[in-house]
């Protein structure tokens, strides 16, 4: 039996901001369809937790959270900081959005284009890789805001793929006077939308749609502003982990989530890493579930 790969830790966030007719909506980027993990599905902007994240360094320049208080959110021992700030960093390369402040007080102040400028050269220099996202941190006096973050869902990607994420989602309110603006190297599009919109578009085969990302959405959908989302959020005590599985039937393969017939049941194999493709399971994926 082929051992199952141990998922790596991975933050997303769930970005909202209230519309002028009413009701809110979120950010979703576009991933490219060469792409080897989900090419051509809308995700929200997040990543895989890397090891600086988890550096003095980087704790050093956030407020509002500690890594014993964010652990015992997460419910892990230790490192549970490393999602907040992994989050923040992969909405910076990916989107160009910032939640920080200055150190000492106020707000980031975005809405004068040389700022915007100066801050896209940043961007622009972290993603080739020639700056850190710290290093810009740090050269604009700046902490992260996380705060600004609110827990909300935990998924951890079946066995099967050979390629496994433990991913926390998050939520958060869209900072003022910045826009988002696509790496077009990954991500090949972003959009506004409605969390039913997106859903719907999704049901009509516009838009590709991956399992958590669906679910995500439904959960988010009952809410009417965005306050209502994250105030819900902040008021959660209880976050579930949901593993799904993967398992064979006539049409290729299935999955399973907690409660769903067969989910317990252990004479039902789950399929093996490598019995399928990962461009199989993500289809298997954005099936529309109710």
């Amino acid at each position: 039996m082929t051992k199952a790969l141990i998922p790596r830790p991975a933050a997303t966030v769930i970005l909202a901001r209230d519309r002028e007719e009413g009701g809110f909506e979120v950010l979703m980027l576009l991933r490219n369809l060469n792409s080897d993990f989900v090419g051509g599905a809308y995700v929200f902007p997040g990543g895989a937790v890397d090891p600086v994240d988890a550096t003095d360094e980087a704790t050093s320049r956030c407020r509002g959270l500690d890594d014993a208080a964010a652990s015992s959110i997460l419910g892990v021992d230790e490192g549970g900081l490393a999602y907040w700030i992994a989050c923040l960093r992969e909405l910076f390369e990916e989107a160009g959005l910032l939640l920080a402040a200055p150190e000492g007080a106020g707000e980031l102040d975005m809405s004068d284009d040389a700022v915007t400028s100066r801050f896209a050269a940043h961007r622009a220099a972290v993603n080739d890789g020639s700056r850190r996202f710290l290093d810009v941190v740090a050269e604009e006096r700046l902490v992260l805001d996380l705060d600004a973050l609110c827990y909300f869902a935990h998924w951890v990607t079946p066995v099967g793929p050979s390629r496994r994420y433990d991913t926390r989602f998050f939520v958060a309110a869209a900072p003022r006077d910045q826009i988002p603006v696509h790496d077009d190297k990954e991500l090949v599009a972003n959009v506004w939308v409605a969390p039913h919109e997106a859903l719907a578009r999704h049901e009509r085969g516009e838009m590709q749609l991956i399992l958590p990302t669906i679910k995500n959405l439904q959960a988010i959908s009952r809410f009417s502003t965005a306050a209502e989302l994250l105030g819900a959020a902040r008021a959660e005590t209880r976050v579930p982990r949901i593993e799904p599985r993967i398992v064979a039937d006539g049409d290729g393969v299935r999955i399973l989530l907690p409660g769903d017939p067969g989910f317990d049941d252990p004479g039902i194999p789950d399929v093996g890493v490598g019995a399928v493709a990962n461009a199989e399971i993500d289809r298997a994926s954005t099936r529309p579930r109710d």
